[in-house]
């Protein structure tokens, strides 16, 4: 998924990632609350659940705040939150998938569509994009956890579909419906994965010139910065140039 590992690597070089820890947790509270929610309170038997607290280990969230996430899945008179998934195009015609986790629905669908006017893009309707994506099972690894060949033929036997390997780590792909039974085969080789979640992975991605290039990272981080958003994925590409001067700046 060039596009939103690409995005990722420049928001972090860029310090976009270093916003108040406070705002990281609560998104990432709100997805444990939900998770837990939804299934039973306990990781070993809510694979979503799990999935969320990864996560939350992976951004160093104390275990206290983990806690207290699952625990409000149980209180009376709790907040409710629903998914709701957006879909539009930004500068360049590149897709965009915004996926939220919102209390007020007219609030959230207001500040989306907002965002995409202001940053050179366009709300469309649901399936708009999410046709040129697949809906897979991502299980990332450290890359000194094993060797790119091993950790292939693990993948393999595991049941995943493919097995990206460089120096920053591994990215395993699998049926989004199999993530579950695929974490638990290389937890028995490899231990606890870095991050194990539902994704949407391009079918190809779309290569962004640099005068475009600009205005569509600011659309993605804004998105990124709401408060209701979870995660935002993208289709694009940049150029080596675009992405140096990018990451330098």
């Amino acid at each position: 998924m060039a596009g939103h590992s690409q995005f990722k690597n420049i928001m972090y070089r860029k310090g976009a990632q270093d916003k108040k820890r406070s705002k990281i947790f609560s998104k990432l509270a709100k997805e444990i609350t939900v998770a837990a929610k939804m299934g039973l309170p306990d990781p070993a038997f809510n694979p979503r659940l799990r999935s969320a607290i990864l996560a939350a280990r992976a951004e160093n969230m104390p275990r206290d705040n983990i806690e207290r996430a699952i625990k409000k899945s149980t209180d009376q008179g709790g907040e409710n939150y629903d998914e709701v998934r957006y879909e539009g195009f930004g500068p360049g015609g590149v897709g965009v998938i915004v996926e939220t986790l919102t209390d007020n629905r007219n609030r959230t669908a207001s500040s989306v569509r907002s965002l995409f006017s202001k940053n050179g893009g366009n709300l469309g309707e649901t399936g708009s994009v999410s046709f040129m994506f697949s809906r897979l099972g991502q299980i990332d690894y450290a890359a000194d956890v094993a060797s790119p060949d091993d950790m292939l033929e693990a993948a393999i036997e595991a049941g995943a579909e493919d097995c990206v390997s460089s120096a920053e780590g591994h990215e395993l792909f699998c049926e989004a419906e199999s993530l579950h039974e695929v974490v638990q085969a290389l937890e028995a080789k490899f231990g606890e994965p870095k991050s194990a979640r539902i994704v949407w992975k391009p079918q190809n991605t779309i290569e962004v010139d640099d005068e475009k290039a600009e205005t569509l990272v600011k659309l993605l981080e804004a998105l990124d910065d709401d408060d209701d958003v979870q995660q935002v994925y993208s289709n694009f590409e940049l150029s080596d140039s675009m992405m140096e001067k990018m990451s330098a700046s």
